[in-house]
């Protein structure tokens, strides 16, 4: 990031001391910016200056624009310093921040993004904000200089209409806390959710129909879901026509592998080129499902080629997984990643240039702002040997990109992201036969539970030996998540053991005990204007909902019939607000729908035919699968249904089981696969 000719010569402001790479980027700004916390809150009321908060992340492209326009200008930073006490927040270090003002901008009716700007009052209040402003007037927005004059202004002179504000948003962001009434959701309405939202896709390009087009993994698996419960196939086509289309899109980096965050097109062509880690961790996992249905070698390969990436550039020396790569390079978006015909026939020569350019579209007048962004949207006829070709290819040009000047990799370690992706390892491992993957996933946890804990809890972030702690609500749910899906995966009880810890850490620190839904913080952590509590999905899923996912697993693996009703509990009291509001509620339909469809499946004894019938049902999409190894029938809880098939047997053998229901045992994957597909007919349902 380019800083002005003085930057130098000018002691770098509080941000220095930090370890996040967005606040860093911001360090030598000429603003006083301040991080969030007690320090700055205070100085804001000893000075009664109102607060400008710009939240932002180191991948994010608006945010670059905006320091370079505005915190790195002197004039503007002057104004700044002089009106506001300025605190800059990561998002991703802070979510609970990001969530109170991004909801309060909502409020407001303005459409939410990043950078966040919100002005508070002294006390952390918010009072008006909105995202990106321009240094000059543009496009119907003010220059953020007269911005902040009139704001300032308006605390001063006239603080009638500040409390006016204040008073009005905190009112609605403490109703928008409190619980609805009663909804109930069934089978019947899961289906008709799926009707809906089956509509809006694009049949296509894939997709949410028109533009940008995010890949929402959420989306996608509430339509296979779908599919499993009805058995349509317009559901399963909806998430292939989408899947085939990110793979061979734009938004996929064909060199190096990995997905960009959303495509600005609705062709996927064109990507905002920041690669954040939780996308590939929700999309590896939905190609490898789709790829077991359909056969597909292109999901196979996007699924390997990604966690390649993973592997080769975002994993930390210690094995955990980084955040995100920038979006710029240079300070220019995405020039990484482009190239021009006369580079590609360069580096790989006439014949070879030639046919590569025409099967990734490269043409002279390029498809993107004179440049060529890689895509195999075109239907072209490849055969084994066009593809070994271009394979061999795409090394010679991802060697030639490696001197380029590279994106900036935000290296911190988030435990929320990468108990997503630990999950995804361990799932898709067994589904796709990558033993690798299990070690890469078992090696991220571990360092996980080891060094961002402090006995049973989580920190949420850590960096250059820095852990920020408490840890949220998100972090617990998606790491127990991920602890149960090693559990399923290898069978160890360490990992179900630091699941159920967690679980009882999550409920006591974190539970809201009039609704048995979870706040984002902590009972201990540091106050803010208001305890967050949304449960709207984000662009992970909320944590309300994956918690809910793993409570009823946890029931089963257990034995612990307590962990349902806290599952059943949770979901009902969400409802309404899912109800109201269905596309953003989508993973706790997810959940809902393992609630009641949930199929466990029970391996017994130990040796070659265990093995067999485990690797089986590991392989098995996890999406409404539970697998539980007992290596004899003592393992099995006092109350499991198949308790008393399972002693009778003097052999290893698996039962299907559904509610209190269990299958007879069967002794090969064959006859497994069979009682399962007897266990789950699918539903029907009127209307």
């Amino acid at each position: 990031m380019s800083t002005s000719p003085s930057a130098s010569a000018r002691p770098p402001n509080r941000l220095a001391h930090e370890t996040s790479p967005y606040l860093l980027q911001h360090k030598d700004n000429p603003v006083d910016w301040w991080p969030w916390g007690p320090d700055a809150l205070a100085e804001a009321k000893r000075s009664n200056k109102p607060i400008l908060l710009s939240v932002g992340y180191a991948a994010c492209h608006w945010c670059h624009v905006m320091a370079h326009e505005s915190f790195e200008n002197e004039a503007t930073a002057q104004v700044m310093n002089e009106l506001f006490v300025n605190i800059k927040v990561d998002r991703e270090e802070r979510p609970d921040i990001d969530q109170i003002y991004m909801s309060a901008l909502h409020l407001l009716g303005e459409q939410g993004g990043w950078p966040l700007t919100m002005f508070l009052t002294p006390a952390g209040e918010p009072i008006w904000g909105g995202t990106y402003f321009p240094n000059v007037p543009d496009f119907g927005k003010p220059a953020f200089d007269d911005v902040l004059r009139e704001v300032a202004r308006l605390f001063r002179e006239e603080p009638q209409k500040i409390e006016q504000n204040r008073a009005a948003l905190m009112a609605r962001l403490a109703e928008a806390a409190r619980p609805a009434g009663k909804v109930t959701i069934g089978l019947a309405e899961l289906d008709n959710i799926a009707r809906q939202l089956g509509g809006i896709i694009d049949p296509a390009n894939g997709g949410t129909r028109g533009a940008p087009k995010f890949p929402q993994a959420s989306l996608f698996e509430l339509l296979w879901r779908g599919g499993l419960r009805t058995g349509e196939g317009r559901y399963f086509a909806a998430v292939d026509v989408t899947l085939h289309h990110i793979c061979e899109g734009g938004i996929y980096d064909h060199l190096g592998g990995g997905f960009a965050r959303y495509s600005v097109d609705e062709r996927w062509l064109v990507p905002h080129f920041e690669k954040m880690l939780y996308d590939n961790a929700q999309l590896v996992e939905l190609l490898a499902i789709a790829h077991l249905r359909f056969n597909k070698p292109l999901y196979r390969q996007r699924a390997r080629e990604t966690v390649g990436w993973l592997a080769r550039e975002m994993t930390t020396a210690d094995g955990a997984f980084c955040a995100s790569l920038d979006a710029d390079s240079e300070g220019v978006e995405g020039k990484f990643y482009v190239w021009s015909r006369d580079e590609v026939i360069a580096h790989l020569g006439a014949d070879d240039g030639e046919f590569f350019a025409r099967h990734y579209d490269i043409t002279a007048r390029g498809n993107f702002e004179g440049h060529n962004i890689l895509n195999r949207l075109k239907p072209q006829e490849r055969g084994d040997a066009d593809e070994a070709r271009l394979t061999a290819l795409r090394e010679m040009l991802l060697a030639a990109r490696a001197a380029r000047v590279r994106p900036g990799l935000d290296d911190k370690v988030l435990a929320d992201w990468n108990g997503l992706m630990i999950a995804t390892l361990a799932n898709t491992s067994r589904m796709l036969d990558e033993p690798s993957w299990l070690t890469m996933a078992e090696r991220a946890f571990a360092f996980i539970a080891q060094t961002m804990t402090n006995g049973d809890r989580l920190g949420h972030s850590f960096r250059e030996g820095k852990l920020k702690f408490p840890g949220l609500a998100s972090d617990f749910a998606a790491m127990i998540r991920a602890a149960i899906a090693l559990y399923e995966a290898t069978g160890a009880t360490r990992y179900l053991d630091q699941a159920l810890a967690w679980q009882r850490a999550l409920d006591r620190d974190y539970m809201n005990a009039e609704t048995g839904t979870y706040y984002l913080t902590a009972a201990d952590a540091e106050g803010l204007v208001i305890r967050p509590a949304a449960t709207a999905d984000e662009a992970t899923p909320n944590h309300n909902a994956v918690a809910a996912q793993n409570l009823v697993r946890l029931a089963l693996l257990s034995g612990d019939d307590g962990w349902r009703h806290k599952a059943d509990r949770l979901i009902a009291a969400i409802a309404p607000a899912a109800a109201e509001n269905i596309y953003m509620h989508m993973e706790l339909f997810n959940a809902l729908d393992l609630r009641l469809r949930a199929a466990e499946i029970v391996v017994t004894g130990e040796g070659p035919r265990s093995e067999e019938l485990l690797g089986a049902a590991r392989k098995i999409p996890p999406l409404d699968r539970i697998v539980l190894h007992a290596a004899s029938a003592a393992a099995l809880p006092a109350t499991h249904p198949a308790l008393a098939q399972a002693r009778a047997a003097a052999e290893s053998q698996a039962f299907v089981c559904v509610g209190q229901t269990c299958s007879l045992p069967v002794t090969d994957a064959a006859g497994l696969l069979r009682a399962l597909d007897a266990a789950r007919q699918p539903t029907t349902t009127a209307g």
